[in-house]
């Protein structure tokens, strides 16, 4: 499978480029024959939680509220 994708290509097929990127697959980008981005899935195992804001307040924080919670942690 060629994994080098045309930017319209990508436009016009996102949700097909999305679900094969959610089962593994990358792709690199192409615009005008020149490669611009790449595409991969995210690794979940380099994702951390620094910090739960659903706990503090339900709906959202304003974000001086947001900065006082993170100075808190250290």
């Amino acid at each position: 499978m060629n994994n080098l994708v045309n930017l319209k290509e990508l436009r016009e097929n996102m949700a097909k480029y999305a679900k094969r990127v959610e089962k593994g697959d990358s792709f690199i980008i192409m615009k005008r024959s020149k490669p611009l981005f790449r595409i991969s899935p995210v690794d979940e195992g380099d994702w951390e939680t620094v910090v739960d804001f659903t706990k503090y307040k339900k709906g959202g924080m304003p974000a001086k509220d947001v900065m006082k919670a993170l100075e808190e942690l250290g």
